[in-house]
């Protein structure tokens, strides 16, 4: 890694460590600790297990889907190095604002595999599409099917759940316009290399039209594929649903093993759903500090004062923060094994 990409990773791992002191301050101003502690010890070891577990496959699922499309082109990537390619792109995504970071890092180890740039690049953008997409057709449902019950469940954390719906709304649209389009790849391609050059960023090489022309023709083959393959998008569409419901079972898990059983677990599934979806893209590093108050006016009334900050402490500290530390194993896993191999070709 060079001195250039160093500072930039370092300020990112400032600039999230800032936001998680100032969350975990916000947060636990004015509460008594030793009683937070003291109710989640009560959760149950069957919750925690099973909790630990919904976090590590929602991220697990996306390295399977990458690898079921990897697969059908023709890349010959194993499901765990798979699985790792998720936990990096967690990690980054986590690290960067609107979760920028993740798939820069996943193409990088991807290529360095041995995967063509075009075919990989390809899965990921489908990857995301339908991660969106899922999320789309997930929050018009709601204000479809359950929209009064969302209303006085978000009360002003509603105008928050429309904007975030209508964000992946756009970027939905925005990332199907340039994955079926190939000629716009092209144009923003060549329009990134100017700017480079301009910049004296990169040297302008003779060779370079030929280099965008190549990969637009693998582009290309690899929309066609998945336009041809409607089975292996239907998979990753199921499976991609899955994915998202065991981020939001996981609030459930918590509620259930802290004992609690008032309250239906579709609704708190729905309720979790409805928060995922409005924070989903705002530009603050692993949406810190709003997921954490928008979570506390939702919860509330579900949890209860006596349990609500308990319930936080786990449901976001393993879906999240024990997530990213486990994301930081693999990454930093991957890093090592690019330095050996490094070593060894010098």
């Amino acid at each position: 890694m060079n001195k250039k990409k160093s500072k930039k990773l370092a300020a990112q791992v400032l600039l999230f460590t800032a936001v998680m002191l100032l969350t975990f301050y916000a947060v636990f101003r004015g509460q008594d600790l030793r009683q937070i502690a003291a109710a989640v010890g009560q959760m149950s070891l069957q919750g925690v297990f099973l909790a630990v577990f919904l976090a590590l496959f929602f991220v697990a699922a996306e390295g399977f889907m990458i690898w079921y499309l990897l697969r059908g082109m023709g890349g010959g990537t194993g499901l765990l190095r798979c699985m790792g390619y998720s936990y990096v792109g967690f990690f980054f995504s986590g690290l960067t604002p609107s979760a920028t970071g993740g798939q820069p890092m996943q193409l990088y180890y991807m290529k360095k595999d041995g995967n063509s740039l075009s075919g990989s690049s390809v899965v990921l953008l489908a990857v995301a599409i339908i991660y969106k997409f899922v999320l789309v057709v997930t929050g018009i449902f709601l204000l479809l099917f359950w929209n009064r019950p969302l209303q006085n469940r978000l009360q002003g954390y509603y105008a928050l759940y429309l904007f975030g719906l209508f964000l992946n709304v756009v970027v939905v649209s925005a990332l199907l316009l340039v994955m079926c389009r190939p000629e716009i790849v092209r144009t923003i391609l060549r329009a990134g290399e100017r700017i480079l050059v301009r910049c004296r960023l990169r040297k302008e090489s003779a060779g370079s039209e030929e280099k965008i022309s190549a990969f637009i023709d693998g582009y290309g083959e690899a929309v066609s594929y998945l336009r041809t393959h409607r089975r292996a998008v239907c998979v990753v569409v199921a499976g991609t649903f899955l994915q998202r419901f065991s981020a939001f079972l996981l609030t459930y898990v918590v509620y259930w093993g802290l004992g609690l059983s008032e309250t239906a677990p579709l609704t708190i599934v729905l309720l979790q759903a409805s928060v995922s979806i409005a924070v989903d893209m705002l530009p603050i590093p692993g949406a810190q500090g709003i997921t954490e108050a928008m979570y506390g006016a939702v919860f509330l009334r579900v949890f209860t004062e006596q349990y609500l900050m308990p319930s936080l402490c786990l449901s976001r500290g393993i879906s999240f923060y024990f997530t990213m530390l486990v994301s930081l194993c693999v990454t930093f896993l991957f890093w090592c094994q690019d330095i050996r191999k490094k070593e060894n070709l010098s």
